[in-house]
């Protein structure tokens, strides 16, 4: 199990690219049925106010700091030198992986044209990498036998590590619901399959660094994530500002306590 800390109501786990990529390898030649999710400030925040989600999040076999406002608060809470473990970039660690390994890969999520561009690019990026397949499910609730058939769909093809990229918290719903169903490490990359289709462009990544990502996608897409951001974002900095503050005390007071 990952070293680990609570933000939040959320566990984040300390890992590394290299260190995901390992858990994923050995989970998927042992054909371990589990999910691993890529958390920003979205992701906890959705957790705090939905304890069904919380408890998604706790079944997790993984969870990486995908915000850099997470991998802050783990430098925080006692890991000072925690990096990003990015979604997309995360995606991308695996297949350089899994060229060597021979494991294929499966893609869910998005439109089919994007599914499409997704694959060209994967396949040009890592020749000899195994696309099993690809799915894009209508973008409406799925009837419990169309979600069935897409299972089954993704058992034929013999995947083992699925990419889910259906948003939060749909992917995570969608993971959770096919553990012990599914065959396989499933991976929630978000807008992965966006930016790798060239539909949505990726913030550069000194604003990645300086966590201002969100500025950028923003500024592109301002109706649909203006409450995601202004609201999640101002009450994550209120209330991990109070757990900051409780940390640092129960800290200083043994220090305090013993100096006396």
């Amino acid at each position: 199990m990952a070293k680990s800390r609570c933000i939040l109501t959320s566990r984040i786990d300390a890992t590394c690219y290299a260190d995901a990529c390992d858990r994923i390898q050995a989970w998927a030649q042992s054909h371990t049925s589990c999910y691993v999710v890529a958390a920003n400030v979205h992701v906890v925040m959705t957790a705090y106010w939905n304890p069904q989600y919380q408890r998604i999040l706790e079944q997790a076999a993984l969870v990486t700091p995908d915000g850099m406002p997470l991998v802050w608060g783990l430098r925080q809470l006692g890991y000072p030198h925690q990096t990003r473990v990015y979604g997309p970039d995360l995606m991308l660690a695996w297949c350089r992986r899994t060229t060597g390994l021979q494991i294929p890969i499966y893609l869910y999520g998005g439109s089919e044209t994007t599914l499409q561009k997704v694959s060209c690019y994967l396949k040009a990026q890592f020749p000899g990498l195994i696309v099993a397949g690809t799915h894009a499910p209508p973008f409406r609730p799925l009837t419990p036998d169309e979600e069935a058939a897409d299972v089954e769909r993704i058992h034929q093809s013999g995947a083992q590590v699925v990419f889910v990229a259906l948003g939060c918290p749909k992917q995570e719903q969608w993971m959770a619901r096919q553990q012990g169903q599914l065959n396989a490490v499933m991976i929630g990359v978000g807008a992965a399959f966006r930016f790798f289709s060239g539909e949505v462009s990726q913030a550069p990544r000194w604003m990645m660094r300086w966590g201002l990502e969100w500025v950028y996608r923003f500024s592109q897409e301002p109706q649909r994530l203006w409450k995601r951001y202004f609201i999640n974002n101002f009450a994550f900095v209120m209330l991990f500002g109070c757990q900051l503050f409780s940390h640092w005390l129960a800290t200083l007071l043994p220090m305090k306590n013993s100096e006396e």
